[in-house]
């Protein structure tokens, strides 16, 4: 993906490389690693999205949370976390920790229905192959969850939008403060941040192109949403041409749906079927991936907790 088309959706990292004094904490050499490889995941991000690509990055994020793990159960950044206005940097913390959770748990559960809703489509395009009627009737069916998914779509990315215009204002300290402890907040500052853009590629996936399906009005939100305030207005018309697995089976069901009575049903249902396939296997290794991320995200949550009430 160009830079324009990354800035375009809200995936936009900064170019610079990350570079954290690694005299004050020995991990920050693994974390500089681990944020700098996250970067380059995301500036070589391909259109269409695909699953693969993204659990790359849910699996990355991964690990990034299992370095910051190791950050914050050092001595030393407990001490200087807490001895910093009583704590006030670990509440902050704790705060976007929780927002960030309920993300992520927002978007795991959109996945374990669509997981559930292709079964069950596949289910039934396998059962009723000459029944017309039923076959119309399922597609609605799904098509109709998918619309009303899209709203959760547009509400979490609501969210993570809010959550980005505060990440700029995380942990002001002082000027001059102890140099390690302004590591550990540069530190959450790029974490949040490449997190958020992970987070909303993954969402991107979920929704569909929108000029590539009939409910291109309903869309409309959820591209405005993907469109930062750093993106230029003309790189907007790029969102037409992205379409995931997700959206290429809202188009198979489409044609299919619109054909189904045609000499090209036969055909038109058995594009459906691979289209169907393929996004199941997408959604499997995306739930893996994000369970992966949501486990070290509640293990830092718990970590937090622990150095405010010690």
């Amino acid at each position: 993906m160009s830079t324009s088309s990354s800035e375009s959706i809200g995936l936009q990292f900064h170019g610079r490389s990350i570079s954290l004094p690694s005299r004050l904490n020995p991990n920050s050499l693994t974390i500089e690693a681990e944020l700098n490889k996250l970067k380059t995941f995301e500036s070589s991000v391909s259109q269409p999205l695909n699953g693969e690509t993204i659990q790359n990055g849910l699996l990355g994020l991964a690990e990034l949370y299992n370095s910051v793990q190791e950050l914050l159960e050092s001595p030393s950044t407990q001490q200087h976390l807490l001895q910093y206005q009583n704590g006030i940097l670990v509440e902050e913390a704790l705060e976007r920790s929780v927002e960030v959770l309920d993300s992520v748990g927002a978007i795991r559960d959109l996945f374990l229905i669509i997981k559930e809703q292709v079964q069950i489509l596949q289910s039934s395009l396998r059962r009723k192959n000459g029944d017309h009627s039923s076959i119309e009737s399922d597609i609605t069916s799904y098509l109709s969850f998918r619309k009303k998914a899209k709203k959760e779509i547009s509400k979490t990315l609501k969210k993570l939008n809010h959550l980005v215009n505060k990440v700029g204002s995380f942990f002001v300290l002082e000027p001059n403060y102890y140099q390690g402890l302004s590591m550990v907040i540069k530190v959450i500052r790029e974490v949040t941040s490449i997190t958020i853009s992970i987070l909303k590629s993954l969402l991107l996936f979920l929704s569909a192109s929108p000029r590539s399906t009939k409910t291109n009005g309903g869309w409309s939100l959820i591209s405005r949403l993907m469109i930062t305030k750093s993106s230029s207005a003309a790189a907007s018309p790029q969102l037409g041409q992205i379409v995931s697995d997700v959206g290429c089976v809202d188009i198979a069901l489409m044609t299919l749906h619109g054909n189904i009575k045609s000499n090209e049903a036969k055909d038109n249902l058995q594009m459906a079927r691979r289209k169907l396939e393929i996004l199941e296997r997408s959604s499997e290794d995306l739930e893996n991936g994000l369970e992966c991320l949501f486990r070290q995200l509640v293990r830092n949550r718990v970590t937090l907790l622990n150095i405010l009430t010690h």
